[in-house]
């Protein structure tokens, strides 16, 4: 896993080097990818090598076997373990299904798929000023990696990228509950992250948080190891993996703190501290010139004039863990009680964790309530092995049995919840159903997504046009040449102005309208 990680760094980068570059075309996507791809396989592990031998080898091990027969005797031997392996299977498949339906989520229609594509269109990784796409400064790990999937496909292959950081951090979660627990123990850890709706939701978007989860747990994954067998590779992989995590969003800065404190705490050593945090820091620092470069801030939009959501509420961002759309598994309050009596008897993997979760809870705690459950979704799975450790020892069997019906109880919930709502994807995967009209039913005009419902603009705008679009806000769907009011120079030339949920400004009423949709309030005007 770890170098499955390092080798979608290094492809990352590959990207941005072209961008930066000006060789952002589709053809040489393409070949530079090929070119990777069979460099990797030439080396002594590829990546598609490493994650297929990751996914049979830990897939066969959960089982215990190698044939039909054996399968059935491990059935009949162990309901238990097969009950929890079925429902991680049904939730997998459920997710997938949302995975391959048109994007629609706010975040990705708005930066984490537009900016990719505006990167394509000009062959080139550069700064978009004004006050909509700020973050295209920030560091974009994952991002680079879906401009590279919008050269080889649609923003679908961008969330199946996204899903399958889901399913590696799986497979993580797999390994290291495995290390410590017993394998049946590690797949409840497993079914307990899986079973959260958030991660439910985020695995059929083109979002970023679990490329940083993938990060984050391998983080945390190495860190262990470096106490257990002190090997100093094991502290600069636990800080290059926290470096990805930091390219990838640049909230898990905490998560250099984070560790700097257990570091302390457990090595007392300031070398390796400082070790830790160079590193730390090194992996995204191109990123960081290059905002400084482009706006004179290395963390722009933070620290800058843009409003971003500010303020601390400790009940409103308790309440994120049930009252969001899809939030937090109620099991890690209900075994935080437990977490609590059994502690001192930890041995020191979950003391760790122990102190990594509660560490990561209280940064969590300091963001805007607006910030949601997803922004702790890279620590969940840290609570969810610490909870399989706590049903692991806990002394009194019976309520250990209560505790596992818990867990089946909100997966069955979970795959009820996610599989009503992943139900209205299928007749446009299945082709019941085309692309434009799930798009024009199912995208939120009014919070300012634009869609060419009716294929208007594909017909009207040609190639030498361009259009001043005013109001609308996501804008991964619009297909033709366009600038948008956000960073519109004196200088720029328009033919047409498109406003969407607003008016025409006075300065442009010698624009007279040729086009209105009254379902996704649009109007279009023309010189």
């Amino acid at each position: 896993m770890f170098q499955a990680a390092i080798l979608i760094g290094i492809y990352s980068y590959i990207i941005f080097a072209l961008g930066l570059l000006g060789l952002l075309y589709k053809n040489t996507i393409i070949l530079v990818t090929i070119i990777f791809i069979v460099s990797v396989f030439l080396s002594r592990k590829s990546l598609l090598t490493i994650v297929l031998h990751s996914m049979v080898e830990y897939t066969s091990k959960i089982f215990e076997i190698n044939s039909i027969s054996k399968l059935k005797k491990v059935i009949s031997k162990d309901k238990l373990r097969s009950l929890l392996t079925f429902l991680l299977l049904v939730q997998i498949v459920i997710n997938l299904i949302g995975a391959l339906a048109p994007e629609r989520a706010f975040d990705a229609l708005w930066y984490h798929l537009t900016i990719p594509k505006l990167y394509l269109q000009s062959h080139s990784i550069y700064h978009i000023p004004g006050g909509l796409l700020y973050y295209s400064d920030m560091p974009k790990l994952v991002e680079m990696i879906y401009t590279a999937a919008l050269a080889f496909g649609s923003e679908i292959t961008a969330k199946m990228i996204h899903y399958f950081f889901g399913v590696l951090s799986l497979i993580t979660i797999f390994l290291l509950g495995k290390k410590y627990l017993s394998q049946k123990t590690a797949l409840i850890s497993v079914l307990i992250f899986y079973s959260n709706p958030v991660v439910s939701w985020q695995s059929t978007t083109a979002f970023v948080d679990l490329g940083r989860t993938f990060f984050e747990i391998l983080a945390l994954f190495a860190f262990i190891n470096l106490l257990a067998n002190k090997q100093k590779k094991w502290l600069f992989l636990t800080a290059l993996m926290v470096g990805l995590a930091v390219t990838t969003k640049i909230l898990a800065i905490f998560s250099v703190v984070i560790f700097s404190v257990l570091l302390i705490i457990f090595r007392k050593s300031i070398a390796e501290l400082v070790i830790f945090i160079s590193i730390s820091i090194l992996i995204p620092l191109p990123w960081f010139i290059f905002s400084l470069l482009n706006t004179g801030n290395p963390f722009y939009p933070l620290f800058s004039s843009i409003p971003l959501p500010q303020g601390f509420d400790f009940i409103s961002s308790l309440k994120g863990f049930w009252h969001s759309p899809d939030p937090i598994s109620p099991i890690y309050i209900i075994i935080f009680p437990l977490l609590l009596m059994m502690i001192s008897k930890f041995k020191l993997p979950f003391r760790v964790i122990s102190l990594y979760s509660f560490l990561a809870f209280i940064f969590w705690l300091s963001l805007p309530p607006s910030a949601g459950s997803r922004f702790i979704m890279p620590y969940l799975p840290a609570f969810s092995i610490l909870s399989a450790a706590v049903i692991n020892f806990f002394p009194n069997k019976m309520i250990q049995k209560y505790l596992i019906l818990i867990v089946v109880l909100i997966s069955l919930v979970t795959i009820g919840y996610r599989s009503q709502a992943n139900s209205k994807y299928i007749p446009v995967i299945l082709g019941f159903e085309t692309r434009e009209s799930y798009l024009a039913k199912n995208l939120n005009f009014s919070f300012g997504d634009f869609y060419d419902v009716d294929g208007y603009f594909k017909n009207k705008i040609k190639e030498g046009d361009r259009v001043l679009i005013i109001g609308s806000h996501n804008l991964y769907y619009v297909n033709f040449p366009y600038v948008h009011e956000s960073w519109l120079k004196d200088t720029d030339y328009y033919n047409y102005v498109l406003v969407q949920n607003t008016d025409l400004p006075e300065k442009l009423k010698s624009f007279k309208k040729i086009y209105e949709n009254r379902k996704t309030n649009v109007k279009l005007y023309s010189k």
